[in-house]
């Protein structure tokens, strides 16, 4: 018997679609939407799955999406994105900026997403709530920037956050009762976040983020779609 967080203001019976299962928040919210009493079927997606789905082959996120097409998603969640890699730390300062590890940073978190905006964003249900949220970060809003540093990681994401905030437009002419949001997770204990917990920042663990985050997501209102909001459900800035 299901008894997690009821996402009550979908309609019963829809399926949910998390793409980055594999990851600690994909997981997470994977195993979060189980247990979800409106959704009767919760499919994950990534490299290995089958379909498989590699943010950085469209054809793979098509094909994806024609398998998936027919059940009419209710709930898309892009858990996917690239931080920092062996060798590669968020850059401090323009000198160490390289072209293939920004590049890389805009395959993942910007180009990837706006793919899967692309052929997933067509595969929502006409009538009747139904949200896309992918995985942005507050470090990627420019009014909020007063440190500066991270450059390849806050420009991809803002470069994510004008991508959600046109997608949004178009889908309310399509689609006028689903949602498109970007939405900023917290720091989460996940192995990308590793090195930044030992400087003591306040991290929290997964399970714990996703079940934030469906709230937020179960709260929202179609006025609210193209909005770019935190786990708390606070409005960031663009």
């Amino acid at each position: 018997m299901k008894g997690g967080l009821a996402l009550a203001s979908f309609p019963a019976g829809g399926t949910a679609l998390v793409i980055g299962a594999s990851g600690a928040i994909g997981a997470a919210f994977f195993e979060t939407l189980r247990q979800a009493p409106s959704v009767v079927r919760v499919i994950g997606l990534g490299r290995t799955t089958a379909p498989a789905l590699d943010l950085t082959v469209e054809g793979s996120i098509a094909a994806a999406a024609a398998a998936i097409g027919a059940l009419e998603p209710r709930l898309v969640i892009d858990a996917t994105g690239f931080l920092h890699e062996a060798g590669h730390r968020p850059e401090r300062s323009w000198r160490h900026l390289e072209p293939e590890h920004m590049a890389k940073a805009f395959a993942v978190n910007a180009i990837g997403p706006a793919l899967l905006i692309k052929h997933f964003l067509p595969q929502l249900p006409r009538t009747g709530k139904a949200v896309f949220a992918t995985l942005s970060a507050k470090v990627g809003s420019i009014g909020d920037n007063h440190l500066g540093g991270w450059y390849s990681y806050r420009a991809s994401k803002a470069a994510l956050n004008q991508l959600v905030h046109t997608a949004a437009i178009e889908l309310r002419r399509q689609r006028p009762d689903a949602i498109c949001v970007a939405l900023h997770p917290g720091t989460v204990d996940t192995p990308l976040s590793a090195p930044f917990a030992k400087m003591g920042l306040v991290v929290r663990p997964p399970a714990e983020a996703a079940t934030q985050m469906l709230a937020v997501i179960d709260a929202l209102t179609p006025t609210q779609s193209g909005g770019f909001f935190d786990y708390r459900g606070r409005e960031l800035l663009w």
